[in-house]
């Protein structure tokens, strides 16, 4: 069952044989995205290195939705790469090609093949918030503690 329809287009000059988003098992939150590289070659990163990496792939989200670009933990775990931005957001009325930012934060480098799942991609309900400068806030628990201020770890 889907609960959301992400429409999506494949863009010219890059390998329609290159799955669209999918979802690895019936319950993961995250559809795998993949690498499509015009050549069809693959992407080495050298440790330190980031690289813009292409999908092919442009969408339309329905309005009131994100979609969050994010890590693979194999990736992450295995070489240490990771979504430099993480997580990346595509806004709803961005039509444009949807790329992963990648960063290798390993000790090696790091051969990324055509049509490897390279991120995951969570679609996500927005909420819009209306912003009001005040005199003053309300007290809290935590008051203006900052970074490490509620414990160890």
């Amino acid at each position: 069952m889907h609960d959301l329809v992400v429409r999506m287009r494949r863009l010219e000059g890059f390998d329609p044989a290159v799955a669209l988003p999918e979802f690895a098992t019936g319950d993961a939150a995250g559809a795998d995205i993949r690498l499509n590289l015009p050549g069809r070659d693959a992407v080495v990163l050298v440790p330190g290195a980031r690289a813009l990496l292409p999908t092919g792939l442009a969408m339309a989200l329905p309005p009131g939705f994100e979609a969050q670009v994010r890590p693979r933990s194999g990736l992450a775990l295995r070489h240490g790469v990771t979504v430099l931005n993480a997580p990346g957001t595509v806004d709803a009325d961005y039509r444009g090609h949807v790329q992963v930012l990648l960063v290798n934060l390993g000790q090696e480098p790091v051969t990324l093949a055509h049509g490897e799942r390279i991120a995951q991609m969570v679609i996500a309900p927005v909420s819009r918030a209306a912003f009001h400068a005040v005199a003053e806030l309300d007290d809290s628990g935590r008051g203006t503690g900052g970074f490490g201020s509620t414990g160890r770890g």
